[in-house]
């Protein structure tokens, strides 16, 4: 069944052993046929989950990668909807594309968007919860990422590439690749948001999953001097990138 399975996806194998037409002798020819649509189906489901990659690359182009990508990485379920999560760490070690970085970034942004509207739902949290908590305790606070929360952070301005390929088309943003940039993608409702994210977000948003408030905003600050803890928070709460509060333990001892 493996060799069966390789030769779907890699028109370069020979037709399989025991594949034999009604008339009970070999059917390349048969094989091929469904072999082919077989790819076809895996590059459509690719092009549906990297639209932006596809629009950037160009028709053509993007069904060839497709094609080699599907050759290495054939599908392990029977659901195509989850097909392509390695297909930006395979655009990044494609030769041919070494000279457009960006391209692998982009596609993380793409699959971040699928995986939040896919995500399960909960309630965001409520602002006014954060502000019940005691002044001398939200040092302490450990906030639940949202299941549909994550973000990208990128050296190259992946926002602006995907605005302008995939979600602004009649208005597109202009593009400078010098300008680095971060997302959060955050679903609190029914609809994916796209935030670019100030200096240092990325970091303090990834130290929330793992520590307190506190701990996050000091890890930020001590990589980007223009952390604006504030700043950043508000963001996060307004586009719902938290679904509720962690136990508050006793407030750590900071004197000196």
């Amino acid at each position: 069944m493996s060799s069966f399975s390789a030769a779907l996806t890699d028109a370069d194998l020979p037709v399989p052993d025991g594949v034999v037409g009604p008339d009970g002798k070999p059917a390349p020819k048969r094989f091929n046929v469904y072999r082919n649509n077989v790819i076809v189906s895996l590059t459509e489901a690719l092009a549906q989950t990297y639209p932006a990659i596809e629009r950037l690359l160009g028709e053509d182009y993007f069904k060839a990668l497709a094609r080699s990508f599907v050759t290495e990485h054939p599908p392990t379920s029977p659901v195509l909807l989850w097909y392509g999560a390695e297909f930006p760490d395979f655009i990044e070690t494609f030769p041919p594309l070494r000279h457009y970085p960006y391209l692998a970034d982009v596609a993380r942004l793409e699959w971040a968007w699928l995986q939040a509207y896919h995500a399960e739902d909960a309630e965001p949290l409520d602002p006014q919860v954060l502000g019940s908590v005691s002044p001398e305790r939200v040092a302490d606070v450990r906030f639940t990422i949202h299941p549909a929360a994550s973000c990208i952070s990128s050296r190259w301005p992946v926002f602006s590439i995907a605005l302008a390929n995939r979600f602004c088309l009649e208005d597109p943003p202009a593009i400078d690749l010098e300008q680095s940039e971060s997302v959060l993608v955050a679903r609190p409702d029914l609809e994916v948001g796209l935030h670019p994210m100030r200096p240092g977000a990325d970091l303090f948003f990834r130290a929330l999953e793992t520590h307190t408030l506190q701990e996050a905003a000091n890890k930020a600050l001590a990589e980007i001097s223009e952390f604006d803890l504030s700043g950043c928070l508000s963001d996060f709460l307004s586009v719902g990138a938290f679904s509720g509060l962690g136990p508050v333990g006793a407030p750590a001892d900071r004197s000196t």
